[in-house]
């Protein structure tokens, strides 16, 4: 098993395990405003290092 595939099955769990604990304190609202505006923004900065 290579490196990036550990690196990416453990932010995979990590991704979850914080969606979990978002749930769990009734904040999954917050949570998915900021994936969205996570995306957003990662897909603006990479056309703009294009």
């Amino acid at each position: 098993m290579s490196i990036n595939k550990i690196r990416s099955l453990l932010y995979g769990s990590a991704k979850i395990l914080g969606d979990v604990n978002a749930v769990k304190k009734g904040k999954i609202g917050q949570r998915i405003g900021r994936r969205i505006v996570g995306k957003i923004t990662g897909r603006l900065m990479g056309r703009l290092s294009k």
